[in-house]
């Protein structure tokens, strides 16, 4: 039989991991082969870009399933049912439609906090160039939370050093001014990290950096402590920045204040902003798009 579509491995993938346990990549795609009595040929099959056509659908399975909540990446490359996922099982894995997994994704981000809002894309998008917009979201969409999942291997001072390489790929300041912004593990007085913003060392930028889980919150209180620790160096600007998320009351506090500057960073941010000055991130493919030169054609003789 041909390699079936991505979503048709919805319900093999979470059947699979049905039993608990952490299951390797590898271990899935060969599952979900035999399941479907794949060919020798369908087996090596590969996209016009060359990758190989069953790990690639198997790729957007496991990221349409993990964005629902259905299952989770404990390690890297593994992957583990959840509780929904359990749930999602017991009342039959036929329910597992493309249009069941789009309504998790949609009830699972209305949960998100304003304004952590993003372009809504529909996987029937009437053109190509939308259905190529709508590809290149998800892709992105994925890559995040790859490097999310990445970060979360870390120690809190590779974090730290992570940060504020950003910061350098933004256009603060050049490395070798730098090299040394990462504070001392103890007795940082509330700051992970002084950015020189400027080739003088006029400006800095002073930054508290905290790596903890996708699903932790952010609050006022942990705000003030970091404006009292600017307070207390006598800088007027720090930069926020975690894997979590923040509250609204943290987000408003800041609003708040007039006369020290403070942007909050949350880990969506964060990994958008890793993608967009190419930190932590390679290049793999080039999406060439060519149109009629019609100068060319109207030229005079």
């Amino acid at each position: 039989m041909a390699v079936p579509k991505y979503h048709e491995f919805f319900p093999v993938i979470l059947t699979f991991l049905g039993d608990g346990q952490q299951h390797t990549l590898k271990e899935i795609r060969s599952y979900c082969s035999d399941f479907f009595n794949l060919s020798g040929e369908d087996r090596i099959a590969a996209t016009q870009s060359g990758h190989n056509l069953v790990f690639d659908r198997i790729g957007w399975a496991k990221a349409y399933l993990k964005k629902a909540g259905l299952i989770d990446i404990p390690v890297r490359a593994t992957c583990m049912i959840t509780e929904l996922g359990k749930q999602t099982l017991e009342k039959g894995a036929d329910c597992l439609t493309l249009e069941y997994v789009h309504q998790l994704q949609e009830k699972k981000s209305d949960m998100l906090p304003a304004p952590a809002q993003e372009t809504v894309f529909t996987p029937d998008a009437q053109s190509p160039m939308e259905a190529i917009d709508y590809a290149m979201a998800q892709l992105k969409s994925e890559l995040a939370d790859d490097l999310l999942a990445e970060i979360s291997k870390m120690n809190e001072y590779d974090f730290e050093k992570l940060v504020v390489d950003l910061l350098v790929k933004i256009g603060y300041g050049k490395p070798e001014q730098n090299s040394d912004a990462v504070t001392k593990k103890s007795g940082d007085e509330g700051v992970d990290g002084i950015v020189k913003a400027d080739r003088l060392g006029f400006d800095a930028v002073y930054v508290q950096a905290k790596k903890w889980k996708e699903s932790s919150y952010i609050g006022r209180p942990e705000v003030q402590k970091f404006l009292g620790a600017l307070v207390g160096q006598g800088a007027t600007k720090g930069l926020f920045i975690t894997t979590g998320q923040f509250t609204s009351g943290a987000t408003d506090f800041v609003k708040k204040q007039l006369n020290h500057k403070i942007v909050l960073i949350d880990g969506k941010q964060l990994a958008e902003l890793m993608i967009e000055y190419g930190l932590g991130v390679t290049t793999v493919d080039t999406l060439k798009i060519q149109r009629v030169d019609t100068d060319y054609f109207s030229a005079d003789d």
